[in-house]
């Protein structure tokens, strides 16, 4: 019995040095490396730029008063459709004691100029009946009597503005009644009834009653950075994506790149403008977050490979070309490609290559 154990264990000692010594055997062969094969197209391929944005309107007009008081009415809120002179809302004057105190003491003075103007005319009127006087100085004291009666009219023209804000020689455009100045949507109506509103003057930017722009014609605004900036020219076609719209894109041309550039983060950005083309069936939010796509450069019908074929030493770019796909083993020869524009995945292979050739594309990676 001593002696079976004895074997046994001098059996599993071999057996476990034999087994140590294959597996390090085999941990010290050379594994061998086997890589995604790629082959050389004839695409057409496109750089590109994509900018972030918003569109809004390219006129958007803050309505504002030209007098000061309350609002009492509005006839108009977000979202309606306006015309031009279109009534928004009705403003009750609440009028500067200054202002009111000067206008009525102007209509008291002109009512005691108008009284002896046509005192004076009454009188000259008399002794020219009885040619006692010239009919130069009759006349004259008629147009003295007609300036009093138009400067009596100014002044109480003036007063009623100032204390109702209606003028009486043209009541239809009363200051009390806001209008819109173009046509238009409705964008926004800050105000309420019962709240007071200020014009503008050179103290302050006056009260916003509402907002109007025409939603028919959008722009997109957004900026690009200063190494992409000089490859874009006015003019160029710009395709509008909305992230709030799925599957719309939108055609747009780039009509303004800012002359002068506002440091971001550390990055000198420009701004841009581009000109919308809205189909007659979509409707737009002001607002709305997009992107502006831009095509910087392209080629067409050229050999192109995927950028993870190459291979950069320096100044040079390399590609790995397969020799032999008959063997178990893949063999490559390493030659010079001059490279041209990417898509960011694919990239123009100008000179070295072949269409149908074939490259080493990326590791292949094996599961235990």
């Amino acid at each position: 019995m001593k002696k079976f154990f004895k074997w046994a264990g001098i059996a599993l000692i071999a057996a476990i040095f034999i087994g140590t010594f294959v597996f390090l055997y085999q941990k010290s062969q050379p594994k061998v490396t086997t890589y995604e094969i790629n082959t050389a197209e004839v695409k057409d391929i496109e750089k590109t730029t994509i900018i972030t944005g918003k569109i809004e309107p390219r006129d958007e007009v803050n309505i504002k008063p030209q007098i000061s008081g309350i609002i009492t009415a509005l006839y108009k809120q977000a979202g309606d459709i306006v015309k031009k002179d279109e009534v928004i809302a009705k403003v009750k004057v609440i009028p500067d004691m200054s202002s009111l105190s000067s206008a009525e003491n102007r209509v008291k003075l002109a009512e005691i100029s108008l009284k002896q103007a046509q005192t004076d005319f009454d009188r000259m009127k008399n002794l020219y009946n009885e040619k006692v006087v010239s009919a130069e100085d009759y006349e004259k004291a008629e147009v003295s009597l007609k300036n009093a009666k138009a400067e009596m009219s100014n002044a109480k023209d003036a007063l009623n503005i100032v204390r109702d804000g209606i003028s009486l020689s043209n009541a239809q455009m009363s200051t009390t009644l806001i209008r819109s100045t173009i046509d238009g949507l409705v964008l926004d109506v800050p105000v309420k009834v019962g709240n007071s509103v200020i014009l503008s003057n050179s103290f302050n930017d006056g009260t916003t009653i509402a907002t109007v722009a025409n939603m028919q014609d959008l722009i997109f605004r957004g900026k690009i950075d200063e190494t992409e900036v000089g490859r874009i020219t006015e003019g160029m076609p710009v395709q509008i994506t909305v992230g709030a719209i799925q599957d719309l894109k939108l055609s747009a041309t780039l009509e303004y790149i800012s002359p002068k550039g506002v440091e971001e983060n550390g990055a000198n950005m420009f701004e841009i403008k581009a000109a919308i083309q809205l189909p007659a069936d979509v409707k737009i939010r002001s607002g709305y977050s997009a992107n502006a796509e831009i095509v910087l450069e392209h080629a067409t019908k050229t050999i192109c490979v995927p950028e993870a074929s190459l291979e950069f030493e320096g100044d040079s770019t390399y590609v790995y070309l397969l020799t032999d796909s008959t063997s178990s083993v893949q063999q490559f020869r390493r030659i010079p490609v001059t490279t041209g524009i990417s898509d960011g995945i694919h990239i123009e292979v100008k000179k070295g290559l072949k269409v149908g050739e074939k490259v080493r594309g990326i590791e292949k990676i094996e599961k235990e």
